[in-house]
């Protein structure tokens, strides 16, 4: 069984229990490969993973929709549901508020899915003080030297936000080392390798919900 929570008629957030999938928690610096890797998985496997939808109090992007790619709220609002722990996780970014609500995952887990939560370092200590029992997976890239030739080929960041990307990835895997953070710390230095070892610390429960179906 795993803990979740629910709301009752008053907006009290409430833990609960419920069998299904454990909820995946990702992390690692950007360029390390997450992406690449997360879209093939769920490719390969149709129907078993679900991403939480995350707050924010930014505004929509052209093309962007409430519900589907953010739920788009007020500071206000957000830090109302923050006092009254509603969130998992929350950071500031540029002068916007991100997180990722208990609800949301639970509208995951409510399919019978695997929820994925996409994470940093320090979302990954916030959840780490919550109930929610995830498997924790970091994707680290082999070097730093090679962290930054993929960032640099990409060619989409100025000289100071790339440095900035950078800077985070030092800490990011810095912290990675530390014992118990994570279940497994995955080296991305060979796009195959690395998918079979992610496939195999979540081939558990990809087979339970696939049984379940």
């Amino acid at each position: 069984m795993q803990l979740i929570w629910r709301t009752d008629d008053s907006g009290t957030v409430r833990k609960g229990t419920m069998s299904g999938p454990r909820p995946v928690v990702l992390s690692g610096p950007s360029g390390a490969g997450k992406s690449t890797l997360l879209k093939r998985l769920m490719k390969d496997h149709e129907g078993v993973f679900g991403f939480s939808v995350s707050h924010t109090t930014r505004s929509p992007r052209p093309g962007e929709e409430d519900g589907k790619d953010y739920h788009f709220t007020t500071r206000e609002a957000m830090q109302e549901g923050i006092n009254n722990g509603e969130f998992i996780e929350n950071a500031e970014f540029s002068g916007n508020m991100y997180g990722t609500s208990k609800a949301a995952v639970e509208n995951v887990r409510a399919k019978n899915l695997i929820c994925i939560l996409d994470v940093d370092i320090q979302g990954v200590k916030r959840i780490k003080e919550s109930d929610l029992d995830p498997i924790y997976i970091s994707i680290q890239p082999p070097s730093m030297e090679i962290l930054e030739k993929r960032l640099r080929d990409r060619q989409t960041e100025t000289e100071e936000s790339l440095q900035k990307r950078l800077e985070a990835a030092r800490i990011d895997m810095e912290l990675s080392k530390e014992p118990g953070v994570f279940d497994i710390v995955i080296i991305n230095d060979d796009l195959e390798k690395a998918y079979e070892e992610l496939k195999k610390i979540l081939n558990e429960e990809i087979t339970k919900v696939q049984e379940a179906k």
